[in-house]
Order: structure tokens, then C-alpha cells, then sequence
């Protein structure tokens, strides 16, 4: 689209004739913006300073689930948030909610992959071989570990978007949408997460308030556990809809599968960062 042609504002329903609309300042929608390309072009502007768009976006991601998702693909992006960068904000958000509550729920400790963790038959097998390897005495590589995994726990977070984007894909076959689609579906859903989890390390904290053992009791974690995977199951039924037009059972097969994998992925996200953490610290 040229910047004469006359085109119609998504946010505001008018006709325009210049590139930028004269009341809210949006832009034409093009085709690379719906493109792998166009999400790269993006990705460069993921750091830039936000204003008050953002208490709009929460607000649209956590009362309307789906809506968001929509709003980019059909061009209303000066309103809201880019969804790479409300996925960082949340990122943000959820590590310091970890620093403030001294939990850690993606980068556990070595002691806990080598003792409360599926592989931890694994990792015990693994972390000998390379403590043995660098020479290094098991209290001081702990250190080491604990180090490296809150780090790389951190800058790595966007590797579980990247399976539920394809999962997504896969599962909605039908749905018409660009990929991109499922993309922007999969960093609003994990932005959604990500505060979840905060409200999760919120209520474990308030629990070691009032004397109980917060994430460390394996009550409080499981329960914890269960109904964020309710949560996310349920947040899921309702973004398909407007996302993707799913209706009827068909819907609600999709949103259990969903979270059944976003559940999946979390553990893969915790042994991933296992292991990379195991061979490069």
C-alpha cells in the first residue's frame, strides 16, 4: 500500500488519505508485518520505553483473553503494547517477584535437580561426570551452577514460546491465520503465565509469612501447581474463540491440550536449562 492510497483505520473506522491516521496516529497494516520477517523488525524495537499503552494491554490480556492477539493481526497496534515487548515487561515482572520472594521456579538449584526433580537420577549420573571433568569440588560447582541457572533461566524464558507456537499450529490447522497468528497468540498466553506464576510466588510468600513452607511444602506447590494449570486451560477456552473462531467441544479439547502442553513445556524448560547450565558453567 502506497502512503497516498486511501486506506481504513482499524482503531478508529475512517477513511484516511495520508500514512499515519490524524487522530490516534496508527499506520497502515502492510503484508511484512504479518511475515516472520516483520516479527524480526519488531524484535528491534522490543526494548524502546513504554508509556501508558501498557495498563490498556494488561488490561485487555486479563479481561479479554484473545482480544489482544486479534488487535494486532487486524493493524490496531498503536493502542496496545507489541506483544514481544509485553511478554519482556512480564518477564521482568515475574523475575523480580522471584528476587522478592527468594523462590526460583524455572532456575532450581542444583540440589533440587539432584534430588526433587524426574531426572534427578540423571542429573546425579551427569553432575558427577562434571564435576569430575572441571576438577571442581561439589559445594564450589554448586555455586557455580545456582549462579549460572537464575541467569540463563532469565534470558533463555523465550525458548518455551517457541514449542507452543508450533503446537499451536499444528492443533489449529484450519484457523485461517497467518503464522504469525500463532505467535502472537503464544507470547500473549506465556505474557499471561508469566504473572500468573507471580501471583503463584505471591501466595507461596504470604504462606511463609504465616509460619507455613510456601513452594517448599510439596502441598502448597502441587496445589499451587494444579490450579495454574486450571487457570491456564480456562484462559485458553476463552482466547480461542475471538483468536481463532473455535467453538463446541472441539474448543475445549483444544484449551486442555493446550495447557497440558504449556505444563510439558515448563518441565522441558526446567531440564533444558539443566542442561545447558551443566555445560557451560
Amino acid at each position: 500500500m502506497s502512503a497516498t492510497e486511501p486506506w481504513t483505520c482499524p482503531t478508529c473506522a475512517i477513511r484516511v488519505a495520508s500514512p499515519f491516521c490524524p487522530q490516534c496516529g496508527e499506520s497502515a497494516l502492510r503484508p511484512p508485518d504479518l511475515t516472520l520477517r516483520g516479527i524480526g523488525a519488531k524484535l528491534l524495537h522490543a526494548a524502546t520505553s513504554i508509556d501508558g499503552k501498557l495498563v490498556r494491554t494488561l488490561w485487555l490480556l486479563l479481561r479479554h483473553p484473545g482480544r489482544l492477539t486479534v488487535a494486532h493481526l487486524n493493524g490496531q497496534r498503536m493502542p496496545y503494547v507489541p506483544p514481544f515487548q509485553l511478554f519482556l515487561v512480564a518477564n521482568a515482572f515475574f523475575f523480580a517477584m522471584q528476587s522478592l520472594t527468594d523462590t526460583q521456579i524455572f532456575g532450581s538449584t542444583l540440589d533440587s535437580h539432584l534430588h526433587h526433580q524426574d531426572w534427578s537420577p540423571l542429573a546425579q549420573s551427569l553432575v558427577a561426570e562434571r564435576v569430575e571433568t572441571l576438577r571442581m569440588d561439589a559445594a564450589q560447582y554448586t555455586l557455580v551452577f545456582d549462579r549460572a541457572a537464575v541467569l540463563n533461566a532469565k534470558s533463555l524464558i523465550i525458548l518455551m514460546v517457541v514449542p507452543f507456537t508450533l503446537m499451536s499450529w499444528l492443533l489449529l490447522p484450519r484457523a485461517g491465520r497467518p503464522f504469525v497468528a500463532f505467535f502472537y497468540f503464544s507470547l500473549h498466553l506465556y505474557a499471561f503465565l508469566l504473572l500468573l506464576f507471580s501471583l503463584a510466588l505471591a501466595i507461596a510468600a504470604i504462606d511463609v509469612r504465616l509460619g507455613g513452607a510456601g513452594l517448599g511444602s510439596p502441598v502448597v506447590d502441587k496445589i499451587l501447581s494444579i490450579v495454574n494449570l486450571g487457570v491456564c486451560g480456562g484462559y485458553a477456552f476463552l482466547a480461542l474463540k475471538p483468536a481463532f473462531g473455535s467453538r463446541g467441544i472441539g474448543r475445549v479439547v483444544k484449551a486442555v491440550a493446550m495447557a497440558l502442553a504449556a505444563g510439558v513445556i515448563v518441565l522441558g524448560y526446567r531440564f533444558a536449562i539443566f542442561l545447558i547450565t551443566l555445560y557451560t558453567a
